[in-house]
């Protein structure tokens, strides 16, 4: 990515000096990578604190179950990605902040293609190594994606992602973002794959 990233603008150029060249390679050492799963609601329900379908009273069993026989499973979620920016001055890289104007999105679950969406507003990432929490909002309809699992599997899918014990490793993320600079926005040649093993540039 970071080889495309930068070919794409130097074949845009004429010309090139130190300065434009400098400004690319710092933008392309932006990394990604899908922090945690926060505040899983789903058939309004709040599954944070809950680790299996024991922990769901009788109740809120009986709520869920109507729910799915209507034919949707409303959930609601945020979604942390971690943005880090190297370029704090060491290493024989000039300090540089950088400013997501966009990061249009697109969610796997389970290796499942399900919704898409953008950020609301610039993100800063400053220059100083440390991280950036990007909360990304998803509401989705878990009988849309995943409607053949059945009653406990939705749920169990539910709490694998939202649950106490949950995490972001059954997502993966797709961006492209698009990255302010003094040469102008400049827009990723090409997606980015984020999950939550490793930082992604």
């Amino acid at each position: 990515m970071k080889k495309l990233l930068l070919l794409s603008v130097l074949l845009l150029l004429t010309t090139s000096s130190c300065s434009v060249y400098e400004t690319m390679v710092n933008i392309s050492r932006l990394k990604f990578r899908l922090g945690d799963v926060n505040n899983f609601v789903v058939g309004g329900i709040n599954i944070s604190n809950k680790k299996s379908l024991q922990d769901f009273n009788p109740l809120e069993i009986v709520n869920l179950t109507q729910v799915i026989a209507s034919g949707k499973l409303h959930a609601s979620f945020t979604l942390n990605v971690e943005a880090k920016n190297p370029n704090d001055g060491t290493g024989g890289y000039p300090q540089t902040d950088a400013t997501l104007k966009a990061f249009p999105w697109r969610l796997e679950i389970d290796q499942v293609e399900t919704i898409s969406g953008n950020i609301g507003a610039p993100v800063s990432v400053p220059g100083t190594g440390d991280i950036t929490n990007i909360p990304l909002t998803m509401n989705i309809d878990l009988i849309e994606f995943f409607g053949n699992k059945g009653f406990d599997n939705l749920l169990n899918l539910a709490l694998t992602l939202g649950g106490e014990q949950g995490s972001s490793s059954k997502l993966s993320l797709y961006a492209t973002p698009t990255v302010s600079s003094p040469l102008g926005d400049i827009k990723y040649p090409g997606e980015l794959k984020i999950v939550d093993q490793s930082f992604t540039n």
